[in-house]
């Protein structure tokens, strides 16, 4: 049966000040009314019912993504003690998911993407089960067919057509971390190359499989706390023998060294919502190039994104190019082209030991 495994245990660092410890980007209304979590698990419909969904997250998340969640069953929100990148968080939730279906598959996404249309989501994922069916050692991902020379995102370098009675479905040569301009400027070129989507099909045992084989240190953890699940020492297991594996990412850990592994030339629009600037995409501009999300007044304003609520006035006169965000207790003036900077505003932050704004 086909399983998804939601990863949700991301910062959103870029989001800030909306985008908190607590609060982070998931959990936020950034593209609709609903949260970025909510509208990922809507967009399954049917062909995921809510007892086949598991959420990994980490302690401080799972009260808010618990209460986002009511339709999913309790032990549907799994929390990570500590985090170790995706490679091990991938391999928690296959073994969890593998006690109860050995035989099962598992769609593994991220939580915070933008994805449209939701119909064309679930029969690109109808297909990739079709082709996990078909082999069941293949791996299937979702490439989106790049628009411009993204530096911040991984590329998957397509091959040759998997079969002739399959549309759009090629052999992965290779996998390319973030490139630098120039290289990025030839994938876009070559017409051969796609974004990574950082979505992935799979049989559990096949993920499990290729950890064994590529990770045996990280394996042999996730084995140990496989083994306590249903003892009263669970709990305690899980905290030492995740805390001991080493961070790596699904692509370095497994995507780099597979053998059988295909793109489908994904079908829907993608965003990965990276930062205030993805949610100008989102929410489009008026003639003057402003975002404007809450109660505003322009004057001379000009491709400005203000976010704010309907109880607070932002007010703007003679200014451009800025990026303002006001929440209740923080509120970031910054220029929008420079939201990379965030990053280390936060780390200021930090430094300062002023929690309470995380």
């Amino acid at each position: 049966m086909l399983h998804a495994v939601i990863m949700a245990g991301g910062s959103g660092t870029r989001f800030w000040p909306e985008s908190r410890t607590a609060r982070p980007k998931q959990l936020l209304r950034l593209a609709d009314e609903r949260s970025m979590i909510a509208a990922t698990v809507a967009r399954l419909g049917d062909l995921v019912p809510a007892e086949r969904v598991l959420v990994v997250t980490n302690d401080v998340q799972r009260p808010g993504i618990v209460a986002e969640l009511p339709a999913l069953p309790s032990d549907a929100v799994l929390a990570e003690p500590c985090k170790r990148d995706t490679a091990p968080c991938i391999g928690l939730a296959a073994i969890c998911i593998s006690r109860h279906d050995p035989d099962a598959t598992l769609a593994v996404m991220p939580s915070d993407h933008v994805i449209v249309t939701d119909e064309a989501f679930q029969d690109a994922l109808e297909l990739a089960e079709q082709l996990v069916d078909e082999s069941p050692r293949r791996i299937v991902t979702f490439g989106i067919r790049p628009t411009y020379p993204a530096e911040t995102f991984g590329y998957i370098e397509r091959g040759a057509p998997l079969d002739a009675k399959y549309q759009n479905v090629f052999r992965v040569t290779r996998f390319r971390e973030k490139p630098k301009a120039e290289a990025a400027r030839e994938y876009l070129a070559s017409g051969n190359f796609y974004w990574n989507s950082g979505i992935f099909i799979w049989q559990a045992k096949t993920i499990l499989d290729a950890l064994e084989r590529h990770q045996p240190e990280m394996f042999a953890h996730l084995k140990t706390i496989a083994a306590a699940w249903d003892t009263p020492a669970r709990d305690e297991v899980l905290r030492r023998e995740f805390a001991a594996i080493k961070p790596i990412s699904i692509d370095y850990a497994v995507m780099e060294k597979a053998d059988e592994v295909v793109v489908i030339e994904a079908p829907f629009d993608w965003d990965d919502v990276g930062g205030w600037q993805s949610f100008a995409r989102l929410r489009g501009a008026d003639d003057a190039g402003n975002t404007i999300s809450g109660r505003h007044l322009g004057v001379r304003t000009a491709n400005t994104i203000v976010r704010t609520d309907e109880k607070h006035l932002v007010a703007t006169l003679g200014v451009q190019d800025l990026l303002i965000v006001h929440t209740p207790d923080a509120t970031l003036v910054a220029n929008r082209h420079d939201e990379e900077a965030i990053r280390e505003l936060v780390r200021l932050i930090e430094e300062h030991g002023w929690h309470e704004y995380l």
